[in-house]
């Protein structure tokens, strides 16, 4: 295997002897990349294939990405207008896909992402004065007419340069003389940051960072303008670790970095006069692992934001409404301050300011939730119209309050709730017709549990044990209190703990158990009875048409068969959405018509 860098000082000299014999050809040359058998470039005149001239203008921040299609996305900036281009080449066939001018920030620089697991091709713009944002230009096969804004990133603000790595779905970006980082690449994931490298005494970065660019053995250069060096990262299974440091002997400084190929690199001097060709060895190619393609569906209908920021949403619940579908309402717990009721526009009709809740489900004209200010059970009535009013309250002796469902036996003509806390205890009560609760039997699971749901049908009680598994109890307020781990995370590579939500649903009749897989941002359908075979797993992502985000980090889900009203005529799929975009506001609640899941499990 590879892993030094030719660079010793004689060659460093054969290199600069190089640097002025190609010169005199590439002056002016701001950047340049390998493209099929030539070189795109871009200078103070325009961008050019070869001899071509593709666009005239005063360009800045040529990219390029090769496409799981075997076309090449290039994006160039330019400096007078702040315009980007973006176009197509298949061959030497270049296509216009864009351009417009960009008002929300002065660009530093542009990179692209190719998500093949969710079928998105995005661009980062990175700004210099403490903003990015990650605009969505393909879905599926389907182009954008216009790049949509599907995420605003707050990074360092004296960021100068930005590279993907589609491999390891990370966006690296340089804070100037200080660090480069590293931030998730996928738009509905936690955005976080991982440090790669920095200046001393925790690195050696010495000077400004110009430019970055990740090579395909993985490696990460990081060039330095002044005094001019080049730094190679080298990953294994710790991350990025400096491989080597050397300086560019002969130029003053130096603005960028381009890879073309092979190991052979070309240096850009700050007055955009090209240096040679700088050739490094590169790593041996290992096999990657194939990431499977993730099915998707999208939002149809988003609740109004919560008006708390930070972690507050947490479980949906539904009411519908018995004779006018669109009448139906939609609740969501709020951990700080109560209960919201939605109408099916998603506007927020009610807040009842009862105390943290926790999780909430309906069955008939009540509505039943955990409040963790005091460990209780808090109960709503309903009325015909879908208003709901504060009703009984009992405290239960469970330390920490967590989670909760709702039953109704039809032989015994009894509601039951279902509660839970984090040490594991699972605590059944019998509502009685006056509204009084009473505690007839005790469960437990191994560790702290959640999400649960029972299939009324059946009497089946399913309760998520978030870091391990998915277990059946008998529902029946005189059945056994013994039950049973059916579906275990370590058992599917698609549930990534945690285990949050938990909602089952007759299809037709077939059973459906739903499952939120909060640790990879998914969503998982099980068959509602043994072997408990897994039928689809996907994931929620931008409606483009609606402008509504995906869902991701999710905590509570709920699903109905019943008529929602327009849109939702077979029933709906409800979660919660931890992290709500386009625009960064207060979490809510997204919609997705039931048919378009149940189009996943033919396939």
């Amino acid at each position: 295997m590879k892993n030094k860098i030719i660079l010793s000082a004689l060659a460093s000299s054969l290199l600069l002897l190089a640097a002025c014999d190609t010169s005199a050809s590439e002056t002016n040359v701001r950047h340049k990349v390998a493209l099929n058998d030539g070189y795109l470039k871009v200078d103070a005149n325009g961008l050019s294939l070869g001899n071509k001239r593709i666009e005239e203008g005063d360009f800045f921040h040529l990219r390029k990405l090769a496409l799981s299609n075997g076309e090449t996305l290039v994006g160039a900036v330019e400096g007078n207008t702040q315009e980007l281009f973006l176009w197509r080449v298949d061959g030497g066939d270049v296509k216009p896909v864009w351009k417009g001018e960009i008002d929300s920030r002065v660009i530093e620089d542009i990179c692209f992402y190719e998500s093949h697991q969710n079928q998105q091709l995005s661009v980062f713009l990175l700004g210099g004065r403490g903003g990015a944002e990650q605009r969505l230009l393909k879905q599926d096969e389907t182009w954008l007419k216009n790049p949509l804004i599907i995420r605003e990133m707050n990074v360092p603000y004296d960021s100068t340069a930005c590279e993907v790595s589609n491999d390891n779905q990370k966006l690296y970006v340089a804070e100037a003389d200080q660090a480069v980082w590293a931030y998730n690449a996928e738009p509905e994931v936690e955005q976080g940051r991982d440090l790669i490298a920095a200046t001393k005494p925790f690195g050696v970065i010495e000077g400004e960072v110009k430019a970055l660019e990740v090579l395909d053995d993985g490696s990460l250069l990081v060039l330095e303008e002044e005094p001019p060096r080049l730094l190679v990262y080298r990953q294994n299974e710790q991350g990025f670790k400096l491989d080597k440091a050397f300086m560019i002997n002969g130029a003053e400084a130096l603005t960028d970095v381009s890879d073309l190929g092979n190991g052979e690199l070309l240096l850009t001097e700050e007055d955009m006069a090209a240096m040679s060709k700088l050739t490094i060895d590169t790593l041996e190619l290992k096999q990657r692992p194939v990431k499977k393609t993730v099915s998707q569906v999208q939002p149809t209908l988003e609740t109004q934001p919560s008006p708390r920021r930070g972690d507050a949403i947490d479980d949906p619940a539904v009411w519908v409404h018995p004779d006018m579908p669109d009448k139906s309402r939609l609740m969501a717990t709020d951990k700080r301050t109560g209960l919201y009721v939605y109408d099916m526009s998603g506007k927020i009709v009610q807040e009842l300011a009862v105390g943290r809740l926790n999780n909430v489900d309906v069955r008939g004209s009540l509505a039943a939730a955990t409040l963790r200010d005091d460990n209780s059970l808090q109960l709503f009535d309903i009325n015909a119209d879908g208003e709901l009013s504060i009703a009984g309250n009992i405290r239960t002796d469970i330390e920490e309050i967590y989670g909760l469902c709702m039953g109704y036996n039809e032989a015994t003509e009894q509601v039951s709730v279902y509660v839970n806390g984090k040490s594991g205890v699972i605590q059944q009560f019998i509502v009685s017709d006056d509204g009084e609760m009473e505690k007839v039997r005790e469960l437990s699971v191994p560790s702290q549990p959640e999400g649960c749901v029972v299939d009324d049908k059946t009497q089946r009680l399913f309760v998520g044990e978030e870091d391990a598994a998915v277990w059946l109890f008998d529902a029946a307020a005189d059945g056994s209190t013994s039950g049973e781990s059916i579906i275990r995370v370590d058992q599917h590579e698609e549930l990534v703990d945690d285990i949050e939500g938990v909602a089952f649903a007759n299809v037709d009749g077939r059973g459906l158990l739903f499952v939120s897989s909060q640790g990879n941002d998914s969503y998982i359908v099980f068959e509602g009875e043994t072997p408990w075979s897994l039928l689809s797993h996907f994931r929620i992502r931008t409606n483009i048409e609606r402008a509504i985000d995906g869902a991701s980090e999710t905590d509570g889900i709920d699903v109905t068969t019943q008529s929602l009203g327009k849109g939702f005529e077979h029933g709906a799929f409800i979660v919660q959405d931890g992290r709500n975009r386009m625009p960064e506001e207060g979490q809510n609640l997204k919609l997705v018509p039931l048919e378009d899941i149940q189009k996943q499990l033919s396939k």
